[in-house]
């Protein structure tokens, strides 16, 4: 009998032995994501504020996480050509940082989108939010947005105004103020932040709505001049701007946001190793002090408070759109 309960014994302890060898590589796998630089594609052109948060937060999280995360701008379609291609990768490395007008803007926009806004991503945090400006080219001979708005409807269809596209936030934010103050002044998209700016510098555009961060460096050396702030009260870097509000449109707010989200396919041990590295970088003093610099906020809240916020946002925006009746360029 002894010789038979140590050969059990033994065949017990060698399949033990393979379980564990089998298995053992498996959770090494796991615990090793990310396994290689994380992606990070930025949905519009460079020089926005889009490409300011993403940067700002990817930088820090680089640092905790394991591995470098880089930034990819891939404009292109009002960002439906990144949000797609993110949609539908597999290499499980690969975020998309997510927008008011990706997310709460192109649903209602476009009759058919290569991407669903809630069911093929996964929210990991609200990087950021940060408020809406209000620009003219410094040569317009207005001050304030009293002025601007009696200017341009004593030249109804005379001026016009740039945003990174239509359904861009600075499309909405525009077409907002336009519908409170019932004047007429003309559209033009350009494919990205950037380039729009470059006009309105030019003299080739009278005004613009643009997120603070992207603004502050021209409104500084006066090459633009900031009539307005979205926010609800004034921007302590800017004491002597009025909001929107303040001028005769109460309850005017426009702020843009920006948030980090996965694919939704992705395993939920990565999902929350994700989501706990990237909101102990939005919410870091680095993060705080490099957007503060620019006018931004530092948000970093849950993936479920993040999920709750797009839902919010969608139901915000979609009567303003049906309304100011905004298409998608070409449409």
């Amino acid at each position: 009998m002894t010789p038979l309960n140590f050969n059990r014994r033994s065949l017990l302890t060698a399949g033990a032995a393979t379980a564990s060898s089998l298995w053992l590589p498996h959770v090494r796998a796991q615990a090793a994501w990310p396994a290689k630089p994380i992606r990070l594609v930025v949905p519009f052109a460079p020089g926005g504020s889009s490409e300011i948060v993403a940067r700002a937060v990817a930088g820090e999280m680089a640092k905790t996480i394991g591995q470098n995360v880089f930034v990819e701008n891939k404009p292109g379609a009002a960002g439906n050509i990144a949000m797609q291609e993110v949609a539908n990768s597999t290499d499980e490395h690969t975020l998309i940082l997510g927008h008011i007008g990706t997310l709460a803007v192109n649903p209602y926009i476009f009759a058919k989108l290569p991407y669903d806004a809630n069911r093929d991503y996964v929210p990991i945090t609200l990087v950021s939010k940060v408020p809406s400006l209000y620009v003219v080219h410094p040569d317009l001979p207005v001050k304030n947005l009293k002025e601007f708005v009696a200017y341009a409807k004593s030249k109804p269809g005379q001026l016009n105004y740039g945003s990174a596209g239509n359904g861009s936030a600075g499309h909405l934010a525009f077409e907002y103020l336009k519908m409170v103050s019932e004047t007429f002044i003309l559209h033009v998209p350009y494919r990205g932040t950037g380039p729009m700016l470059t006009d309105l510098m030019a003299g080739r555009l009278q005004a613009a709505s643009v997120g603070a961060p992207a603004l502050l460096p021209f409104i500084k050396a006066g090459k633009l001049r900031c009539i307005a702030t979205g926010t609800a009260q004034r921007l302590p870097q800017m004491p002597d701007v009025p909001t929107v509000a303040e001028q005769g449109y109460k309850g005017f707010e426009m702020t843009q946001w920006y948030g980090l989200l996965a694919p939704s396919k992705w395993p939920k041990a990565n999902v929350a190793k994700l989501e706990a590295e990237a909101i102990k970088a939005a919410r870091g003093s680095v993060v705080k002090e490099k957007l503060g610099q620019e006018l931004a906020l530092a948000v970093g809240n849950t993936g479920a408070e993040f999920d709750a916020f797009i839902k919010a946002e969608q139901a915000r925006w979609k009567p303003v759109i049906a309304r100011a009746e905004i298409k998608p360029e070409g449409a």
